[in-house]
């Protein structure tokens, strides 16, 4: 289920947290009754669509980590009498932290281009809800040079994002330690 946004048009995505999240919505009913939290078109919703949309990319990133690596030091020190937390923080968190760190890149570039569950979900309201992506959508209708400003921006920030993580995924790039 938490792989399911990687491979769902985004506006599907949007319309699901819409009927599970929204005022009348599976949970959304009982989050406004017990807590008067309301997430569609508010800028919590827009980070929950976010976050839906892009918390596979996290997700595969650490899961693979943890799949390609032994667990015999953490056995080991489990027979040496560590306690689990103690594993946990001094041999499994530290051993992790590369692909955590490559996992919250892709995420946070995938969030920030998100559209459609943002659409749908939480609106484009200029100074509320307005991401980047929707912001570029709109000024294509009007102003073709903010538009291709904000493209660049996108642009930029993502290269920024994606090139210091190269060497996670092109074969035989692993830096030298």
């Amino acid at each position: 289920l938490v792989l399911l946004p990687m491979v769902l048009p985004p506006v599907v995505g949007g319309t699901a947290l819409l009927f599970a999240l929204g005022r009348r919505g599976l949970v959304g009913q009982w989050l406004a009754r017990w807590f008067g939290l309301t997430l569609p078109f508010t800028t919590a919703g827009a980070v929950v669509a976010a976050v839906f949309v892009a918390l596979p990319f996290y997700v595969i990133a650490v899961e693979g980590a943890l799949e390609s690596g032994s667990d015999e030091l953490e056995q080991m020190a489990g027979t040496l009498g560590a306690e689990p937390m103690r594993v946990l923080r001094r041999i499994t968190l530290p051993r992790l932290l590369p692909a955590m760190g490559a996992g919250m890149a892709l995420a946070w570039a995938r969030a920030l281009g998100e559209f459609g569950a943002t659409i749908t979900f939480a609106g484009n309201l200029p100074g509320r809800t307005q991401t980047l992506p929707l912001a570029t959508f709109l000024a294509l209708e009007s102003d073709t040079e903010e538009a291709l400003a904000l493209s660049l921006v996108m642009l930029i920030v993502s290269l920024a994002v994606l090139i210091p993580m190269r060497d996670r995924w092109l074969p035989g790039r692993r830096p030298e330690r």
